[in-house]
């Protein structure tokens, strides 16, 4: 018969104290103020995605945790407590691994106030919005071009250009692209009540024309005294068949950052060419806010068809092309004096 090996006296009691000890060691790391965690405010960005394992370990980076284990074994005791929604937290000092835990699982979004100019196209308000929101810019446009929020809306084209409606907004600093996209989208369908498009509808417009001309309008003035004078060229171009020949829609075509214009960019072909295609482009080139949307509803009434820069700020208007001729050497002489 082969011997059975018999544990020696007195360990399993041994044994049964240390993990009493343990145990005891693991509830003080959890209960304890200040055992585990540091005696500073530290700061930690919990982004989107992100597990309970890495969460904790930026915890540690950070100095909030001096130990991962005792946040983790609180974890697993308390499960609820893994839930920790994406956002950047400032940690007070001296807590317990389970009221650190705690804080971090019941507190709100911190929001960030975030400014979308007027004028910007898509991959500048993007930009925009990356560099204020966890959200990569590449993520926002694919949010902005899905096709679920463009039918949601009834919008036609393959992306949301120029329906991102300018203003200064308070974003949850975790908000996801399809949220941040979807709210700016939502301001712009707001603004553009149905009794505004009925307005527009009765000129002749529909929701994406006046929007595209209010576009072109916001790329050519930052003047809002100057906008329903610039509404009126177009329209009375558009009236009487004549190419638009707005240089925005060019800059659209070519892409890029703005730049002057050469003549070979007149020549591009692009359905946004306002120089070789008549009528106006296909869709916004750029997002208008609501002064270009409502001076392109109510223009000035004028027989206005040209006009040119001033090198001022403002523009000259003209009626006649011998009229815009001599505002375009007035133009050209005072930027030649300012070039002196």
């Amino acid at each position: 018969m082969t011997p059975k090996t018999l544990p020696a006296k007195g360990s399993g009691k041994t044994a049964i104290l240390a993990a009493t000890l343990i145990g005891l060691a693991a509830l003080a790391f959890s209960i304890v103020p200040g055992l585990n965690t540091s005696g500073e405010t530290t700061r930690i960005a919990v982004h989107r995605g992100a597990s309970f394992s890495a969460i904790v370990d930026s915890l540690h980076r950070a100095g909030s945790i001096r130990l991962r284990w005792p946040v983790t074994l609180t974890g697993r005791i308390i499960p609820r407590l893994h839930n920790i929604k994406p956002g950047r937290y400032t940690i007070p000092p001296g807590l317990s691994s389970y009221r650190l835990l705690g804080y971090l699982h019941g507190s709100s979004q911190d929001e960030v106030r975030v400014t979308i100019p007027e004028g910007l196209d898509l991959k500048k308000t993007a930009r925009i919005i990356s560099r204020h929101l966890d959200i990569d810019s590449a993520a926002f446009i694919a949010a902005a071009s899905d096709r679920r929020l463009l039918d949601k809306h009834g919008i036609k084209a393959s992306n949301a250009e120029g329906y991102l409606f300018p203003g200064t907004y308070n974003f949850a600093w975790a908000s996801s692209p399809e949220e941040a996209a979807g709210f700016l989208v939502k301001q712009c369908m707001a603004f553009c009540t149905d009794s505004l498009t009925a307005v527009a509808a009765q000129q002749g417009l529909s929701q994406t024309a006046l929007l595209t001309l209010a576009s072109i309008v916001e790329a050519e003035t930052p003047l809002d005294s100057e906008k329903p004078l610039v509404a009126s060229v177009y329209l009375n171009r558009l009236k009487k068949g004549m190419r638009l020949q707005a240089d925005p829609t060019v800059q659209f075509a070519i892409g890029g950052e703005g730049r002057r214009l050469y003549y070979k960019d007149l020549e591009i072909d692009s359905p946004y060419n306002t120089y070789r295609r008549r009528g106006l482009p296909p869709g916004p080139v750029c997002s208008p806010g609501a002064a270009s949307i409502l001076a392109a509803l109510n223009p000035a009434r004028t027989n206005y068809l040209y006009f040119v820069a001033t090198g001022r700020g403002g523009h000259y208007f003209s009626a006649t092309l011998s009229a815009h001729a001599l505002n375009v050497r007035k133009y050209r002489n005072a930027r030649s004096r300012a070039l002196k």
